[in-house]
């Protein structure tokens, strides 16, 4: 856009109301803004957060991109609605994740209603208040003094080498270009990578679908249907429904009367006009499947009416060739790596098909870990991956992309650049590394009944 000039003013009163204007006009050779940083996070999900909050506090300065006008990525604006993959197996395991996970569940805890702990069958999963996340993470991002650079569209990455040197933005309000001595790629769809013509990987075979999430209101809580009972009503009622998918979750905290939907399955292409397409298609997707649930469950969801659509939910597009590529083998084995910088017990959930989608939990004592080689790109010095464009095989990464994951992975990206320094993260002492990770690692406390809060 460039900078504006002035041609005249107008600077004119009447009475006490100003009525002054100006006329402006773009300056086309108006130089493009530039800002610096230590450590530039990409993406403001679970991942990315953890990652610039941590890199904040150890006194480095940060900027945190992000394409939407708003922070908290999928986490928020997806209503996603719930934290997997932060507890171990069982009905009362232990914390996984720590970091941003102890001041999220602490904070958030002492709200009414804004989180609950749903014990079992599988392992323990937290729902909470999208709204009170969301503010949790302005707040904490505007008190730990980073910089933050919304609504921007990374359109060129340059390089030296194997080193980034600085990223190209688009915005509103004009072009910004961001240098940093590292870089974290937490943009879900390895967007940095990309642009900056690294190696990257996308699904062989079918896409892995992703989900409108949507939020309804004046249910009654008492009459809800199990899984099991959604799940039978759907597969005997779905097709006549125009519903796609066959299962479905439908998440209540208790108090509040309303429900978070995991109903549908949309495509999630990586080409602008079809993407596009699928955002319209998936929220119609979500009428039929509400209109579904108010008429198979009328008890339950008569009088419910959807109070807000979550933006598109995506899992898994194109993701990154790292040092390691993270196999389904070691999941299933749960072998720690000797790089491993987190944890997880989260099944293989894979949305690879329409209908629904491969579900292959594990034992209540297993736990997978992630290597710091998959963090890395393989061509890459000061790059680092987070999230869910870690290098991992389709199943693998099914398993790991959720947020108690993603916030160890975010933490283990900002904790590798601050040792590499100017240096290179393929060198940095792995060692050193795992102690200030050890909580992420080793700690076995966390859980527990006082947990649940009813």
């Amino acid at each position: 856009m460039g900078l504006a000039h002035s041609e005249h003013s107008n600077p004119e009163t009447v009475g006490e109301v100003a009525t002054g204007t100006r006329i402006v006009r773009r300056d086309a050779h108006a130089p493009t803004q530039r800002v610096s940083c230590d450590i530039c996070v990409i993406g403001s999900g679970a991942a990315g957060i953890s990652a610039a909050l941590e890199a904040a506090r150890l006194g480095r300065r940060v900027i945190l991109v992000d394409s939407l006008p708003v922070l908290g990525g999928q986490a928020v604006n997806s209503i996603i609605g719930t934290f997997c993959g932060l507890f171990s197996n069982g009905d009362y395991g232990y914390q996984f994740t720590h970091g941003i996970a102890d001041d999220i569940l602490s904070d958030l805890g002492a709200m009414d209603k804004a989180l609950f702990y749903r014990h079992g069958p599988v392992t323990t999963v937290v729902y909470y208040d999208e709204v009170a996340l969301g503010r949790w993470v302005e707040e904490s991002v505007r008190k730990a003094g980073i910089v933050t650079i919304l609504g921007a569209i990374m359109r060129k990455v340059e390089r030296n080498g194997r080193r980034v040197k600085s990223i190209e933005l688009a915005t509103r309000y004009g072009d910004v270009i961001v240098e940093a001595t590292g870089f974290v790629d937490a943009s879900g769809d390895a967007a940095l990578a990309w642009l900056g013509g690294f190696a990257c990987r996308e699904p062989s075979g079918n896409p892995v679908f992703g989900t409108q999430m949507v939020v309804v209101e004046n249910i009654d809580e008492s009459a809800h249907p199990t899984r099991a009972q959604l799940a039978q009503k759907m597969e005997e009622k779905g097709e006549a429904y125009g519903l796609l998918r066959r299962n479905c979750v439908s998440f209540v905290i208790p108090g509040r009367n309303i429900a978070a939907l995991n109903m549908t399955h949309t495509e999630t292409p990586l080409e602008p006009l079809a993407a596009s397409k699928s955002t319209l298609d998936g929220k119609a997707q979500a009428d039929l499947s509400v209109k579904f649930l108010m008429e198979q469950f009328p008890d339950c969801f008569g009088k419910a009416k959807i109070r807000s659509y979550g933006m598109p939910g995506i899992r898994q597009t194109r993701w990154i060739v790292g040092k390691h590529q993270l196999s389904l083998d070691e999941v299933r084995q749960g072998f720690r790596h000797p790089d491993a910088i987190g944890r997880t017990a989260w099944p293989v959930e894979l949305h690879d098909h329409g209908a629904g989608y491969a579900w292959q939990t594990f034992p209540e004592d297993h736990a997978h870990y992630i290597p710091l080689g998959s963090l890395i790109p393989e061509e890459a010095d000061n790059l680092c991956a987070a999230g869910r464009c870690i290098d991992a095989d389709l199943a693998a990464l099914s398993s790991v992309r959720v947020m108690g994951p993603c916030m160890a992975m975010g933490a283990a990206a900002a904790h590798a650049l601050d040792l590499a320094g100017s240096g290179s993260v393929q060198q940095i002492d792995v060692g050193a590394l795992q102690k200030r990770l050890s909580d992420n690692l080793d700690r076995t406390d966390g859980g527990g009944k006082d947990r649940n809060l009813n």
